[in-house]
């Protein structure tokens, strides 16, 4: 773990960490195994498929983050993103969420106290920064959750990525 020489630095390495070298290489290691019909599956009408999920997603960080802290030009039409039924290619859907992630990693990078702690408006509401990030990581791990039950229940399988912690769990 990186030494954090203060709560500005720690929060956001920590908020970069959890985004782009944790939460999303699992998310695509658990996205690789389904086809097409996988991706865009939904139970009913009224849930989501994953595909519609990566979509929100990514018009989700691109508005919070890319747009509303480091204040780059973005249109979003939220309704959309749960609207696809049109089976967009997975391998676009991920090229575009990795972009976005490492986007969002770049802005990051740049953020300072200040910026933290102005308010600006973001989706209607008025938010610090630190709002804004710890919105867009709460947000990506509900869905990265959702994701994932979808996945296990999809391939009826662990996922493996807590597997090394069987070998360290104490029995009592």
């Amino acid at each position: 773990m990186e030494c954090m020489d203060d709560t500005t630095t720690g929060f956001l390495v920590f908020s970069r960490r959890e985004l782009s070298e944790i939460m999303w290489p699992r998310l695509k290691e658990a996205l690789h195994p389904l086809n097409r019909d996988q991706i865009w599956w939904r139970p009913n009408e009224a849930s989501n498929s994953i595909g519609n999920l990566l979509l929100h997603l990514n018009g989700n960080m691109r508005q919070w983050i890319i747009s509303g802290i480091g204040s780059s030009q973005f249109i979003r039409n939220r309704d959309t993103e749960f609207d696809e039924r049109e089976h967009l290619d997975p391998a676009v859907l991920e090229a575009q969420l990795g972009q976005t992630i490492q986007e969002v990693s770049d802005v990051l990078d740049r953020v300072t106290e200040n910026e933290l702690l102005r308010v600006r408006t973001i989706q209607g509401y008025e938010v610090p920064g630190l709002d804004a990030i710890y919105h867009v990581v709460e947000h990506f791990a509900m869905h990265y959750g959702q994701i994932l039950y979808i996945v296990k229940m999809l391939q009826a399988n662990d996922l493996g990525f807590y597997a090394h912690l069987n070998k360290t769990a104490e029995v009592k």
